[in-house]
């Protein structure tokens, strides 16, 4: 069972019918508790990183999300939800992350669009069973005015451009991330939820 976690900050539904379309089993998750008995999780997320957090510690998700991801269970950040694995965001002033992968979100500066919305090419940087099927030059779908910097290269399984090289997917031990909405990306975002579906068999708690 994939565990969606529901913070009150996340596009549910379409992620929800995009894991109805793979076949997959889930459920939207919002207690600590309900985190142990699940073979994966996806954590969501749009809006601010500080609210997000906020949100998180009122549910008391924040250590569950810690100790599920300690656990060695694989877990996937989406759009915000990627950026919260990290350690901290300067949105709105400097707010602490969930501290899974090192590395800070920060803001696009320049004289270009914010926010970086869109269909943008990805960049492999890595081979990794999360990307069995997606190539370089493979377009997903965009909509933020944060991007990571990663404290080590090493995380990267992907990248794009926009005015700068730009993180895009992240992978540390069974921690993953994906800046862009996988569920509203086309057959290339589908190939990478079924694959982390499939990262998530015979998992258990």
């Amino acid at each position: 069972m994939i565990g969606i976690i529901d913070y009150g900050m996340g596009n549910l539904y379409s992620l929800g019918k995009a894991l109805e379309r793979l076949g997959c089993s889930y459920e939207f998750v919002s207690r600590p508790e309900r985190l142990e008995g699940l073979s994966g999780a996806i954590l969501p997320g749009v809006g601010a990183f500080g609210d997000a957090m906020k949100n998180i510690r009122e549910l008391e998700l924040e250590e569950g999300i810690r100790s599920y991801a300690a656990s060695g269970r694989p877990i996937l950040g989406i759009c915000l939800g990627m950026q919260l694995l990290f350690e901290q965001s300067t949105e709105h002033g400097v707010a602490a992350g969930l501290g899974l992968i090192g590395g800070e979100a920060v803001r696009f500066e320049g004289d270009y669009k914010v926010p970086h919305m869109g269909w943008n090419q990805l960049h492999m940087r890595a081979e990794h069973p999360l990307l069995s099927g997606v190539k370089s030059g493979d377009y997903v779908y965009f909509v933020h005015s944060y991007h990571v910097r990663v404290s080590d290269e090493k995380v990267l399984l992907a990248t794009t451009e926009y005015h700068q090289q730009v993180t895009a997917i992240v992978g540390q031990d069974q921690v993953y991330g994906m800046q862009f909405h996988p569920e509203k990306s086309g057959e290339t975002g589908m190939r990478l939820l079924a694959n982390f579906a499939e990262l998530c068999k015979g998992e258990k708690a």
